[in-house]
């Protein structure tokens, strides 16, 4: 349950303690934590970010402390500044590292999964899982089949129909779906003829994307019954209204955390100012109520 509809996307927010410099933390409605690996991640070498258009580009490569660190450290101090819903993202080289990630996050305080089969910024793992209907159904009946927590499956953008992504997560169980994830681009430096970061490509987010991802999330929400979360560009309670009546029930800000950390909040109370303007009473009533 979330008292509002706007959480944040994974990667872009930390692990939500590095934002309570910024912003009460009770006031959004879920923190959806930085990608978590079974061991520590060192994350790519070289140049990780780079600006683009209207946009930015990332190969960060899931740099992070590892399950164990994440548990004994940073949920009990996310837990003492904060009583809003955490849904940590996780990420496995294998449909079995998925069910043990999704069996050691099986405890208090943490309120849902989110399983990343769609990070393009990941040699072996990620982007295999996220493009293949089968292989993202055993991810999800893996992680489902060992937790008591909601598992939502989060989608990438980077096949021919994500409809079908949808529906095979649907179909092995997954209680929830967000969309979209990055999609893969690059950036090359014409003076000094070198791609602008290490790996060559990377996961483009920020509001040039949002077209795109209300385009899929509409397409999802007619091919599947389960809740979506949508994501890909919000930078205003204007985009988020968008995705909602697009179909999602709920909402992720991601890039333009960086640009400016109240985001999520002006995004929640933009919201808020809509449905009085427009006398709407509940959220529900915008849900997927574009005509």
């Amino acid at each position: 349950t979330m008292k509002t509809p706007v959480t944040t996307a994974s990667g872009t927010f930390g692990f939500g303690l590095e934002f309570t410099d910024f912003l009460n933390l009770d006031h959004i409605g879920a923190i959806t934590v930085k990608g978590t690996t079974l061991k520590p991640r060192p994350g790519n070498k070289g140049q990780r970010v780079v600006e683009t258009p209207a946009g930015v580009l990332n190969c960060v490569g899931l740099e992070n402390p590892g399950v164990e660190f994440f548990l004994k450290e940073t949920l009990p101090q996310l837990r003492k500044v904060t009583k809003t819903p955490v849904i940590v993202n996780i990420d496995g080289d294998s449909a079995e590292d998925y069910g043990t990630l999704a069996e050691m996050l099986d405890v208090d305080g943490v309120d849902a999964i989110e399983l990343n089969i769609s990070c393009p910024n990941v040699a072996q793992g990620g982007l295999a899982f996220g493009t293949d209907c089968h292989a993202a159904g055993e991810v999800v009946k893996a992680a489902k089949a060992r937790t008591h927590k909601p598992v939502i499956t989060k989608l990438s953008p980077n096949v021919t129909d994500i409809t079908e992504m949808a529906k095979a997560a649907e179909a092995a169980g997954a209680d929830a779906l967000s969309l979209i994830n990055t999609i893969t681009g690059m950036k090359i430096d014409i003076h000094r003829r070198k791609f602008a970061i290490a790996n060559k490509t990377g996961g483009m987010s920020g509001p040039a994307i949002k077209p795109i991802a209300v385009r899929m999330v509409y397409q999802v929400a007619q091919a599947v019954k389960i809740p979506i979360i949508g994501m890909g560009g919000i930078a205003t309670a204007e985009d988020a209204i968008e995705f909602i009546l697009a179909g999602a029930s709920a909402v992720s800000v991601g890039a333009m955390n960086f640009v400016d950390p109240y985001t999520t909040v002006k995004v929640v109370e933009g919201i808020e100012d809509y449905m009085r303007t427009y006398h709407v009473e509940n959220l529900t009533d915008l849900i997927g109520a574009v005509e």
